[in-house]
């Protein structure tokens, strides 16, 4: 099967936040048909996978090049190598966690991270009870230690796990020290510069907005 991955006219800027937001599923998707021994997929099989329309899987994908000739599918290996290669994920990447309550101390605890080239390399705290304290192999730094430690570990993103009150200040220190992707807990909307990433997790926000279709029965 010939393939042909030239880029497209696109830049990768031009490619929509829920795009990129997709590729992860796409990757982790081409992983599993790899390890059942898939070496081709079609459109139709992934987006049945991904519950979406098989013209969206390729508009996806025109974002960044092309991966395939009509009607012959994608070569699976392939097209997971790119998408790896699109979204960093050949590289390893250090991680830091501030804040180290119970989630904090879960998510040091998730094995998870290290297959897919993430590393937790630092723990950060406030409280004099907390700091000092081993956590998944890592001894809890205080917060002072934050700009050295993001400096001399070159640590890329930070995974921040504090109390709403405290939310902003502590991103506002992890921008300052060179902390660009932040991937947020607190059930608040940190305010960042152009030029700086932030992903916020609140499972109370996805609950409400299943209830929505719930109440459609009530």
């Amino acid at each position: 099967m010939t393939l042909d991955s030239t880029p497209s006219r696109q830049s990768r800027s031009d490619a929509p936040e829920v795009v990129v937001a997709r590729l992860p599923q796409y990757v982790r998707i081409l992983a599993r048909l790899l390890q059942d021994g898939t070496d081709v997929v079609s459109s139709q099989q992934l987006g049945a996978r991904l519950q979406v329309t098989p013209a969206q899987i390729r508009k996806d994908l025109s974002y960044f090049g092309r991966f395939g000739k009509q009607g012959r599918g994608y070569s699976v290996p392939h097209l997971l190598d790119r998408l790896k290669q699109i979204l960093g994920l050949n590289s390893t990447w250090n991680v830091a966690v501030v804040g180290v309550g119970r989630l904090g101390r879960a998510i040091l605890s998730y094995p998870g991270f290290t297959p897919d080239g993430f590393r937790l390399v630092a723990a950060f705290d406030v409280s004099p009870d907390v700091v000092g304290q081993e956590v998944a192999g890592l001894t809890v730094q205080p917060i002072e230690q934050l700009d050295d430690e993001v400096r001399d570990r070159q640590i890329s993103i930070a995974i921040v796990a504090v109390p709403t009150e405290h939310t902003q200040e502590v991103v506002d220190r992890l921008v300052e020290c060179g902390i660009r992707a932040v991937l947020n807990y607190a059930p608040i909307t940190p305010q960042v510069k152009e030029g700086i990433r932030v992903r916020n997790i609140d499972p109370v926000l996805s609950l409400q907005s299943m209830t929505y279709y719930l109440s459609e029965d009530l």
